[in-house]
């Protein structure tokens, strides 16, 4: 690999047929230069010149971000980082970033890939509990999404829902879309406030998934049963990411999420994580290339499976995971 930036040029034209190469290629290179993951392989007996093919490579549990510093290169040189949520007293994940400016237009890149250019919306973000911490991926993103949407009605919402109410109705006949992106928890205290809402047909109303412990874990469909009747959509778009990702998934609607090419997901065996899934449901394990300053394989703690269509559903969390970040909901 030659450097950062040559490797991240591309990345979201990678074509199907390039993506295990590019893979591979940065396996190896952060089988070296990242200390914690060669460490990890040299634990587990791993040779890395015998790795030839993606289910080959070995996912990093996801857990290491919270102990380690999970960099390529001397972790002294990494100023920035992303931390993940918490409750009280629990240790969150930090990971240091190579480049902030880099991995926001990353992130515009996969949203405009999905829905089209940002100038084309209001963003409205309802994002209590991340606003009130430092170090947020989340509320830079949507930060970022508010300033490229260059209008003066985007913006962040704490608490104030009946000030988020009055924008809503102000750009009710707006020639604009408006994206409501939420925590699910305030988006749900919002329905069920008893306060009136005027169906929109410019609004696409988005989750990030979460309760931070504020409300009690629902099934998705619950939960999307009464985000649709509260404000009159057809259809619950879902924000999937996390703190150890650069890369993000949407979905447009019943949980079924895109995978954008900077990202493949297997499922491994639930019982056996060292072991690959034999049906279509399974833990989660990720291949973010966009990662490719700190470590691009993630055995993450989330629980999925995939359609007939090969669309990824994700079901909830293992038990006994730590309750944190985005998409808490159970299926």
């Amino acid at each position: 690999m030659q450097d950062f930036k040559s490797f991240s040029e591309g990345l979201l034209n990678l074509k199907m047929e390039d993506f295990e190469s590019r893979a591979l290629e940065l396996f190896h290179y952060q089988s070296v230069q990242n200390q914690i993951y060669r460490k990890y392989l040299e634990v587990r007996k791993i040779d890395p010149s015998q790795v030839t093919e993606l289910k080959k490579i070995p996912f990093l549990p996801i857990r290491f971000f919270k102990d380690f510093p999970v960099v390529c290169g001397n972790p002294e040189e990494y100023q920035t980082f992303y931390s993940s949520s918490g409750t009280t007293g629990m240790i969150t994940s930090r990971h240091y970033i190579w480049s902030e400016p880099w991995y926001l237009e990353h992130s515009k890149a996969i949203f405009e890939m999905n829905y089209g250019s940002l100038e084309n919306f209001h963003v409205l973000a309802l994002l209590p509990a991340y606003l009130e911490r430092k170090g947020s991926s989340l509320v830079s993103m949507a930060d970022y999404f508010i300033r490229k949407s260059a209008s003066e009605h985007s913006g962040f919402y704490l608490y104030n829902q009946d000030e988020l109410l009055e924008k809503l109705l102000l750009l009710k006949n707006d020639g604009k879309k408006v994206l409501l992106l939420g925590v699910t928890f305030a988006l749900l205290d919002l329905a069920e406030s008893g306060r009136e809402f005027q169906r929109m047909e410019n609004l696409i109303v988005m989750e990030t998934g979460g309760m931070k412990g504020r409300r009690k874990e629902m099934i998705r469909e619950e939960v999307h049963d009464i985000l649709t009747a509260y404000f009159g959509v057809a259809h619950i778009h879902s924000e999937y990411g996390m703190t150890e990702l650069m890369s993000q998934a949407y979905s447009k609607g019943e949980g079924k999420f895109t995978i954008p090419p900077s990202m493949r997901v297997m499922l491994r065996d639930s019982n056996d994580p060292l072991s690959w899934s034999t049906r279509s449901q399974g833990g989660i394990n990720v291949i973010d290339l966009a990662n490719f300053h700190s470590c691009a394989f993630i055995e993450t703690q989330d629980l999925g499976k995939f359609d007939d269509q090969g669309q990824l559903e994700v079901l909830g969390r293992f038990d006994n995971s730590e309750i944190r970040g985005c998409n808490l909901l159970v299926q």
